[in-house]
């Protein structure tokens, strides 16, 4: 069995996603991307979200903004109760003065004011309404900042659950293809073994690998290779379905989670990708790929399967021609 070609050295400068190249300026990492047979003895990588990813003084941070977020809004349920109360004293006070000054009573001996007390009444009821307009203008103007304050507290919120997600995205993506990456995928493949177990739903695994890629860098530079993985990753993405998981496991291998995929499904996904044909240095050049395919057996694990689908990949690979023109 042949030896599978070694990884070029360009994987070491990973860019982003839709850019080119040389466009990104990103430190080298200290060393490769691992390999398939890396992941069989790996150990387990706990998934990990936005909130996981949050250093302590970042929680004690966000802990703290909820609490005065929620103490802002409790004032907020005050002064709007406040003006409600308010507003319907306003109205009652006028209307028991009416009622005590301007209502006919049965027998004048009865009626609870003269003239001169209605008068002191009068004044007191004026004197109450300016007391409480003039409190409530004062207190529109607190609820005034307190909105303000409110609209910059969840804008301050936007902004930090935003930041959270990017730097989890991150995580969990590969940098030059925009595929899942090895931690993700690894974690990944554990979640779907275990819902195949319970199930029984059909689980398959998917290792495919650029044929030629060696030669590929060797004549077109790294630039020609990164474009070869970026091409290859943007069809991948497009024959999988919604719930599958392409995943660039390192260099110029990928593997495939299809949960809940039976075995005439496969061949229907790599019929969609086929090779792909690329433009460098001004030359129609072909990118084609190694496949290798294992379906989820009774107490498999990701090592287990992996090797399975490695086995066929590799196989496929030896009964290529040694040596291609590209």
């Amino acid at each position: 069995m042949n030896e599978k070609p070694p990884t070029p050295a360009v994987e070491n400068v990973p860019s982003y996603v839709g850019m080119q190249p040389e466009e990104i300026i990103v430190p080298a990492m200290s060393e490769s991307l691992p390999t398939p047979k890396a992941i069989e003895s790996a150990p387990p990588v706990a998934a990990t979200g936005p909130e996981e990813m949050m250093s302590p003084n970042r929680r004690k941070t966000e802990a703290a903004s909820r609490e005065e977020f929620e103490q802002s809004l409790k004032l907020l349920d005050r002064s709007t109760s406040w003006f409600v109360w308010s507003g319907v004293l306003m109205i009652l006070l006028p209307l028991g003065a009416l009622v005590l000054l301007w209502l006919p009573w049965p027998l004048p001996e009865l009626k609870p004011l003269d003239e001169q007390n209605a008068s002191w009444l009068v004044q007191g009821l004026l004197g109450a309404m300016v007391v409480l307009s003039v409190y409530t203008l004062r207190s529109q103007r607190g609820l005034k900042a307190l909105r303000k304050r409110l609209v910059d507290q969840m804008d301050a919120a936007t902004k930090h659950r935003v930041r959270a997600d990017r730097f989890y995205e991150m995580s969990i993506l590969d940098p030059l293809t925009g595929l899942y990456n090895r931690r993700f995928g690894e974690t990944r493949l554990r979640e779907e073994i275990a819902r195949a177990e319970k199930t029984g739903d059909p689980l398959q695994l998917l290792a495919l690998d650029l044929d030629y890629f060696k030669e590929i860098n060797d004549q077109y530079g790294h630039a020609g290779g990164d474009l070869a993985l970026k091409g290859f990753a943007r069809r991948l993405q497009r024959a999988v379905r919604a719930c599958d998981v392409p995943i660039r496991v390192g260099g110029d291998e990928f593997l495939v989670i299809l949960p809940e995929c039976p075995p005439d499904k496969v061949q229907t996904i790599l019929s969609r990708l086929d090779s792909i044909e690329l433009t460098l240095d001004g030359q129609k050049v072909r990118v084609r790929f190694s496949r290798g395919v294992a379906q989820y057996q009774m107490s498999d694990t990701p090592e287990t399967i992996i090797k399975r689908a490695d086995e066929r990949l590799y196989a496929e690979k030896a009964a290529r021609p040694p040596v291609v023109a590209v």
